[in-house]
């Protein structure tokens, strides 16, 4: 009989007959935290709290996986301890520890389908989800610089050293930790979702205080790296396709059909590069976008958002951490050389593949440009 005396099935019963709210999910402990603005809307259904629960807890054990396997092999590896794989790997941990700390959380209180762990660790679930979201974009935005610098501007680029990559991290760390901690100080504040399963900044009230961080946030960690992501990547593909087209140029003045050694290839190096291009602005932009509108729907008020609505920014979001491994990670051709002598059963297609078929995008932009230089 106790569990029919817990308040999340007291208030789904009540639902049934209309007098209930998702107010009435939240424990006691936890009211002084959740708007009013959650009053206004019945509980959710408990088949939603499943999905997302069983949802959440693939993706935590993919992307824990993923991550865990990327870190093992950039680390022991001698010919991948490069300054630029020290972002991967920055990337890589804080995804992982993103999952770790916020994965196992969600999915208990998805079982429970209100927030049962206490006001102190909603505020810190929320805090971690910041910290690891902003580490995670800052460290894809510096690997899209790096790259735009080594093949934008090649030779006469300033080469990255281990001690300038350490820099970077150290400055992406301690600047969202600043973010992050700004609401312990009064500036904005973590409060219960809507869906009452996790936690996150308080988009709901209307005051300035709250509205300027959220405004702020979102150009620091949102804005303002998918400029300088879609800016790279643009440079990129504009610099490797003047390259091919110059190459091309000189072959007919030589009255060769290619100075490569394959042709068919090389010109399909410009519509690679898009597609990678394509697509990590492409995951980049659904991972985060959706918190973005949850955000703003709540600062600017004109659409009343529901309990259900804000599901999708933590699943979408946490979706991130499972591909960021595949994008950045496994896509690198002497990370799968490694996969394959570390781990054999993960690597697929085998180790040996040659030259042509195992080079990366990236690899092949980089060359072009130091050959042109």
């Amino acid at each position: 009989m106790a569990a029919f005396s817990e308040p999340h099935f007291d208030a789904y019963q009540a639902a049934n007959f209309g007098n209930a709210t998702v107010f009435d999910m939240v424990r006691p402990e936890m009211r002084h935290l959740v708007d009013p603005h959650w009053s206004q809307f019945p509980p959710m259904n408990p088949l939603w709290h499943s999905i997302l629960g069983f949802a959440i807890f693939v993706l935590g054990l993919v992307s824990m996986a993923g991550n865990y396997v990327v870190i093992s092999i950039f680390t022991s590896a001698k010919n991948l301890r490069t300054p630029s794989n020290l972002l991967v790997v920055n990337l890589a941990v804080s995804d992982f520890l993103m999952m770790f700390f916020m994965g196992p959380p969600m999915v208990y209180n998805c079982m429970k389908q209100t927030w049962v762990l206490g006001p102190l660790y909603c505020q810190l679930y929320a805090a971690f989800g910041s910290l690891f979201g902003c580490v995670s974009i800052w460290s894809m935005t510096m690997i899209a610089f790096d790259r735009y610098n080594v093949i934008v501007k090649g030779l006469s680029a300033k080469p990255m050293t281990n001690g300038s990559a350490l820099t970077k991290i150290a400055v992406i760390w301690v600047l969202s930790l600043l973010w992050t901690a700004a609401p312990f100080f009064g500036w904005n504040r973590y409060v219960p979702e809507g869906n009452m399963t996790a936690c996150g900044t308080d988009y709901i009230t209307k005051t300035w205080n709250s509205r300027s961080y959220i405004f702020l946030y979102a150009l620091f960690v949102y804005w303002t790296p998918l400029f300088l992501i879609i800016y790279s990547y643009f440079f990129i593909l504009k610099a490797v396709s003047a390259h091919e087209k110059s190459m091309r140029d000189q072959a007919k003045k030589m009255n060769v059909a290619s100075l490569r050694s394959s042709e068919a290839q090389n010109q399909s190096t410009e519509c690679k590069l898009a597609k990678v291009a394509l697509m990590t602005i492409s995951l980049w932009f659904m991972a985060w976008t959706p918190y973005l509108i949850i955000n703003f729907t709540g600062v600017i008020g004109g659409t009343k958002i529901s309990p259900l609505a804000t599901i999708w920014g933590s699943l979408f979001a946490k979706a991130n951490a499972v591909y960021n491994p595949i994008v950045y990670g496994i896509s690198h051709p002497k990370y799968q050389e490694a996969l394959y002598k570390k781990y054999p059963s993960l690597a697929c297609g085998g180790g040996n593949n040659n030259a042509n078929d195992s080079q990366s995008v990236a690899s092949d932009a980089t060359q072009a440009t130091a050959e042109k230089a």
